[in-house]
């Protein structure tokens, strides 16, 4: 018989699939057995339970036919009476399975055929998912392989155990491979999909170059020098920020290692983009002065509710500071997460004079003094009427030139003009038909009712449906700059967080949603009658 005579065969067979494919033997095995049992059924009828065990060890096959035991029989392809269930094991049920030895056969051509595709396919599977196995557990890494051909831009890459793909949009700029080159790249992600996992590889990922640091720097390897975050443009420039845990060693300097052999290799591998090398801080300010190297900052201001930061540079440094086409600043950006905006000396100091000038201003119509007394306000450093409304009396009255009485008098000018605006906001609120409501939500001004009634927010179940940025605006990038989008309460110096807790307070107002357990405890804390 053809089964038998072929037993060594059967296993040699097992074993070379298994060792081809990375597979284990025992799922060639069970494929095997499989495709045995299709085969018997074709033989004995699809409605026939046929097993199928192939011995491991000496490759032995046998046939079964799995018969139910019933007490009446409907079907006797699959069933078998108590009675006769008994005689081959006396302790028999209904309900349970008795296994029939059926005799060997000989396969036909079509039912070998069948056996082979069922094998293909199950070995293909147990491939797919050894293979998947195997990479998702390599997302973050760097691997090594040949190119295996390049279709329409796009690089198949052999890695030995797996195939990989590096998109056109992955590749550095301008460089090329051809069929046999090896190849490193970073595996940024790994899907099982119908056709088989899919193993995405970038050359152009900025965590690329930190890996490549990695295998370049002992001591990032070692974890004695931490790599925070690394800024790209591939195949041109980059920007890496470093810090070392170790204080006796200089992160930098071990980066660039003996002149500049370390770096040298990165550059190398990067097509010769240029790489800075940055030394980390906490602080914000000396992080984003030493990311904007090689270019000289005389002073910084930041804004950390927007997280946007102004830096001011000499004249003679905005290009440097600025770089090609907007490339320094753009990385220096991406490096620390803050939006920078650069200023020359001159423009900083235009700037200031025009806001000196519009406090002035605002000072001198709304306390109806002359320039003298607006000017000195000003350059004492108060911004607006209501800080001189609600500041301590005895801090203007000393300043030079003041005593109490002129003190008094500038504060009862201030609430008096601030009286008078939220008078005016409050008529045109009512005019534009914003409900009383709304004030009760904690923050709320009525400049900000007039503003949100101009955008046709009048109820509190408006407000509800709003979006943080309806309110505080939004950035969008446009031909590679932030371009910033005005919110309905533009002006109003509103953070996000403020705009966030207006909304859900709306929403709770609304019974849209409910209450927090923590703000629900401050309302009845805050109950009239429980002072």
């Amino acid at each position: 018989m053809a089964i038998s005579a072929n037993r060594l065969e059967l296993l040699q067979i097992a074993d070379a699939v298994a060792r081809e494919k990375s597979i284990d033997r025992q799922i060639v095995l069970a494929s095997m057995e499989d495709a045995l049992q299709k085969a018997a059924r074709s033989r004995y009828g699809q409605e026939t339970e046929v097993r199928a065990e192939i011995n491991p060890k000496t490759g032995e096959t046998r046939f079964s036919r799995l018969l139910l035991v019933v007490e009446q029989i409907e079907n006797d392809a699959t069933q078998i009476l108590l009675t006769e269930a008994r005689k081959k094991n006396p302790a028999a049920q209904v309900g349970d399975w008795i296994a029939e030895t059926l005799p060997p056969f000989d396969f036909g051509r079509i039912a070998a055929q069948s056996a082979k595709q069922v094998i293909v396919q199950k070995v293909r599977e147990a491939e797919r998912d050894r293979q998947y196995e195997e990479f998702k557990d390599r997302i973050g890494e760097i691997v090594n392989g040949v190119v295996k051909r390049v279709e329409y831009g796009n690089v198949v890459i052999d890695l030995g155990r797996g195939e990989a793909v590096v998109r056109r949009d992955e590749l550095i700029p301008r460089e090329t491979f051809r069929p046999g080159d090896r190849i490193r790249a970073y595996v940024y992600d790994v899907r099982r999909e119908q056709r088989g996992p899919q193993i995405f590889l970038s050359r152009t990922h900025p965590q690329f170059m930190a890996k490549l640091f990695g295998q370049e720097v002992p001591e990032i390897y070692d974890g004695i020098i931490e790599v925070k975050s690394v800024a790209r443009d591939p195949g041109s420039r980059a920007k890496i920020a470093v810090i070392s845990r170790d204080s006796s060693i200089d992160p930098v300097g071990a980066c660039v290692g003996m002149r500049g052999s370390r770096v040298q290799a990165v550059v190398g591998e990067l097509q010769g983009e240029k790489i800075d090398i940055i030394p980390w801080s906490q602080d914000a300010a000396t992080f984003i002065v030493n990311a904007l190297q090689p270019a000289e900052v005389v002073k910084v201001v930041l804004d950390e509710d927007s997280e946007r930061i102004e830096v001011v540079v000499p004249d003679d440094q905005l290009s440097l500071a600025i770089g090609r086409r907007g490339q320094n600043v753009r990385l220096a950006s991406q490096l620390t997460g803050w939006d920078i905006d650069i200023l020359t000396e001159a423009e900083e100091s235009s700037r200031r004079q025009k806001e000196f000038q519009e406090r002035t201003s605002v000072f001198m119509e709304a306390l109806d003094v002359d320039e003298v007394v607006g000017q000195l306000l000003a350059s004492e450093g108060f911004r607006s009427v209501e800080e001189l409304a609600f500041v301590e009396t005895s801090e203007l009255a000393s300043i030079e030139g003041f005593d109490e009485d002129t003190a008094s008098e500038i504060q009862t000018r201030a609430r008096d003009y601030l009286a008078r605006i939220e008078a005016e906001h409050d008529a045109k609120r009512k005019e534009l038909g914003v409900a009383d409501d709304l004030l009760e939500i904690d923050g709320m001004t009525s400049g900000m009712l007039v503003k949100l009634g101009e955008n046709d927010v009048k109820s509190v179940e408006d407000l509800a449906g709003c979006a943080t940025d309806d309110l505080v605006g939004w950035s969008e990038r446009k031909n590679g700059e932030t371009v910033k989008m005005a919110g309905f309460l533009d002006g109003f110096e509103l953070s996000r967080e403020a705009a966030e807790a207006m909304i859900m307070q709306a929403r709770v107002k609304a019974g849209w949603i409910e209450a927090a357990p923590e703000a629900a405890a401050e309302e009845e804390d805050h109950q009239p009658g429980e002072a």
